[in-house]
């Protein structure tokens, strides 16, 4: 598989970790940076360059990192079609390729430990989405990306509840 790969510099020694690993694993690694720890650089500019090689085509899946993943992730969201999600460990790798179609997962170097975080990339990279009940929710989510204001979909699930303000 042929996987896009971006971090911050808080992110840099776990995502040089994960390239080692991908690769090992016999994967085609794009490695789109940043190349060092020891300059700080912004987030969003690698989380943005991930996600958009993964809506172009140029890669599969993706990878982020930053300190926490959460910043890199978002960025990374605001490319249409991706949906990045940052995990934790093995469980919520898991869950978010099965129940969300993640294509893009990201990790924290300050919150997930190297050894989490390589079983949390074999969860990610070995889970298949479930589609079923979850498939809706994506198609949902996708409309989002079309520029629809709400996902409104009471016609897609007749027992949906209305959202309350």
């Amino acid at each position: 598989m042929r996987i896009a790969v971006g971090s911050d510099h808080a992110g840099y020694a776990l995502k040089t970790l994960i390239v080692e690993h991908l690769a090992a694993a016999g994967h085609e690694v794009l490695d789109l940076g940043t190349d060092t720890a020891e300059v700080s650089v912004d987030y969003p500019e690698f989380g943005h360059a991930v996600g958009a090689a993964v809506a172009d085509g140029r890669a599969e899946r993706g990878v982020c990192v930053c300190g926490t993943g959460i910043g890199i992730g978002i960025a990374a969201n605001k490319v249409p079609g991706i949906r990045a999600a940052v995990v934790h460990d093995s469980t919520t790798a898991t869950l978010a390729r099965r129940h969300n179609d993640a294509n893009v997962v990201c990790l924290g170097e300050r919150t997930t430990g190297p050894a989490e975080a390589i079983d949390a990339i074999d969860a990610f990279f070995t889970t298949e989405f479930e589609g079923g009940r979850h498939q809706r929710r994506i198609d949902q989510i996708s409309r989002f990306d079309s520029g629809a204001t709400e996902a409104s979909l009471s016609s897609d699930n007749p027992e949906r509840q209305q959202p309350t303000s």
